[in-house]
């Protein structure tokens, strides 16, 4: 069974780019557009990995996580930021890598495999 990628932007071209990204390479994928959608998409979904930007409306990036990974079920999944921000590194410390705006997705594939363990 494939395992399957969360993505969580505001920009749908980023989102839809992504998307086709890792399908392409035969991963499961769901989507959000904000971090209030995100939580339930995620409880719903049950995703192995999430990328996530970090300005989003309704609610950021930092705030969604930090409340998905208080529920156990999900307080170990491993989130990839892709953010356009600076000091983006420093918005969710236990995440498996920060990306900045515009990506490489060769390099982001690259981190999916190694947190996936793919």
């Amino acid at each position: 069974m494939p395992k399957k990628i969360m993505v969580v932007d505001d920009d749908p071209d980023i989102v839809d780019y992504l998307i086709n990204v890792f399908e392409d390479h035969g991963y499961d994928t769901c989507r959000a557009s904000d971090g209030i959608s995100a939580y339930d998409v995620a409880k719903a979904e049950k995703p192995d990995l999430i990328t996530l930007d970090i300005e989003m409306p309704h609610e950021w990036g930092p705030r969604f996580y930090r409340r998905l990974t208080n529920e156990e079920e999900f307080s170990d999944i491993p989130v990839i930021v892709i953010s356009g921000l600076s000091g983006i590194h420093l918005a969710i410390r236990r995440a498996v890598a920060t990306i900045k705006k515009p990506f490489d997705p060769a390099d982001v594939i690259q981190i999916v495999h190694e947190a996936l363990g793919d």
